[in-house]
């Protein structure tokens, strides 16, 4: 049989039991009333190690594990949760169906910018703490009492209703490079600037540099449309694209006469 000292040493030894050996110096009370001298070098010193080594347990141990990023393609309640906050903010648009689709990854994506994040498709939970952290937005010019705002430096659209934001879409703008078509160059940029809505054309056309969704004409041949093509960084001739199915909200909302800001970031 081991030695009364080992069979002692086997017993856990909690914080309040060392405070208490360390007050009173030579006994420690420990759970039950037991009380026990400490008399054995051997003792104190297994003790000390005891206390060290647990010491060294409890600080390496995570206070709390993350819960797992969400990814796309996944299903379930988390995505559900997900979307219900995003629509909540105005960043989703269609109702949540549990799925982490196309839609929900541009929403994502346009929520992560709007804070200053990096557009990512998982969603960790600094992207979920954001979402549930309320933050007070900039006044839109007086002349969006409905109207669209795009902010170039972050590549985001939103929509505004009686001054109040509604739809805030991720969006392509000018790509900044030179570009040729019949013989002329010119360089492919969104030009600053306010300006009005003056001409819709629902459904699919095709101009001169590819096809548009639910077209919004607010410069020139610039315009507001649906796109396939609506990467995370600016790409368009000078076209604000958006996402397709964004594009039939945004169709809905804005008429002619309703005014576009361009900003170079808001």
């Amino acid at each position: 049989m081991r030695p009364l000292w080992q069979r002692r040493l086997q017993r856990r030894v909690s914080p309040a039991v060392v405070e208490r050996a360390i007050s009173w110096g030579n006994r420690a009370q420990w759970p039950g009333s037991h009380w026990y001298v400490i008399k054995d070098a051997r003792w104190s010193a297994a003790l000390i190690c005891t206390i060290a080594s647990t010491a060294l347990v409890t600080l390496s141990a995570p206070a709390h594990a993350d819960p797992p990023k969400l990814r796309y393609h996944q299903r379930g309640v988390a995505i559900t949760q997900l979307q219900q906050a995003l629509d909540k903010r105005g960043f989703l648009w269609g109702r949540p169906n549990g799925v982490y689709d196309q839609r929900t990854r541009y929403a994502v994506w346009a929520f992560q910018k709007s804070r200053g994040m990096r557009p990512r498709t998982p969603v960790g939970p600094a992207v979920l703490r954001a979402l549930h952290t309320p933050r007070r937005r900039e006044a839109p010019p007086k002349s969006l009492r409905t109207g669209a705002l795009v902010d170039l430096g972050r590549q985001l659209l939103t929509v505004y209703r009686d001054y109040r934001p509604v739809l805030t879409v991720h969006v392509s703008t000018g790509a900044g490079v030179e570009y040729c078509h019949d013989g002329r160059c010119r360089v492919a940029v969104t030009p600053v600037g306010d300006y009005r809505i003056f001409s819709r054309v629902a459904g699919v056309s095709t101009g001169p540099l590819g096809s548009m969704y639910n077209t919004l004409y607010f410069n020139g041949g610039i315009a507001l449309h649906g796109s396939l093509a609506v990467p995370r960084h600016p790409a368009s001739h000078g076209c604000v694209r958006m996402p397709l199915r964004a594009a039939d909200r945004v169709f809905a909302l804005l008429h002619e006469g309703d005014p576009v800001h361009v900003r170079a970031r808001v």
